[in-house]
């Protein structure tokens, strides 16, 4: 098995249960050029306790002294990012309607107010009166001719720039908000791993890496 080569590809993000056991399988992804090697991937590395809470990272390092621990002598290369992040799944309240009915008030009072703010800003109102003057030569106070228009307009504008009917998305393009929503994650990724790199831990993950070699006689 010396000249076996072994390439690893760490997970971006995956979700464990508390209390369930990791395997090099469940963090990474694995290819060699030795079929027996596959049993590598049910290598134990890592055990989800409390203390954990809700966020681990598991970084390569871990992996190859897993893999190191039970099979000699192999040609190990990463390829790729260097952590996986682990999502604990912790047990919530659901949430109660009235809550969602408060917040769901919250948001769409605040949208509103937001809008009328912005076109009382800008003068919407003689605006669109100007406008209806030049067209018409007339003037009115409320140019409902183009007020209206205006207004559907603005919401189907709006359904075009986040691009989604309710669940319903219109094409397979991401919108705006959803660009925005996965820079934020990879930012908050990346802080999560240089944090939890930084943080001394009470030695479990070496326990845990020690205990898995005690047990790889298999492998």
């Amino acid at each position: 098995m010396g000249d076996a080569e072994v390439y690893i590809r760490m997970k971006q993000r995956i979700e464990a249960d508390m209390n369930q056991s990791l395997t090099v399988g469940d963090v990474a992804h694995i290819v060699t050029n030795e079929p027996s090697l596959n049993q590598l991937l049910h290598i134990p590395i890592y055990q989800i306790t409390k203390q954990d809470r809700n966020r681990v990272v598991i970084d390569v390092m871990q992996v190859i002294y897993a893999i190191n621990t039970h099979v000699k002598s192999l040609s190990i290369q990463v390829v790729g990012a260097a952590q996986t992040i682990i999502e604990v799944n912790v047990q919530t309240k659901p949430y109660k309607m009235v809550n969602v009915t408060l917040i769901w008030f919250l948001l769409f009072v605040g949208a509103a107010l937001a809008i009328m703010n912005f076109h009382e800003d800008v003068s919407m109102r003689e605006v669109h009166g100007q406008i209806y003057y030049l067209v018409t030569g007339k003037t009115i106070a409320k140019p409902l001719l183009l007020q209206i228009p205006y207004s559907i307009g603005l919401g189907l504008g709006m359904i075009l720039f986040f691009n989604h009917i309710f669940k319903k998305r219109l094409n397979d393009e991401p919108s705006p908000l959803e660009v925005e929503m996965f820079n934020y994650q990879q930012n908050l990724d990346q802080y999560v791993i240089m944090d939890e790199l930084q943080v001394p831990h009470n030695g479990a993950d070496q326990t845990v890496l020690k205990e898995s070699g005690r047990k790889g006689n298999g492998y």
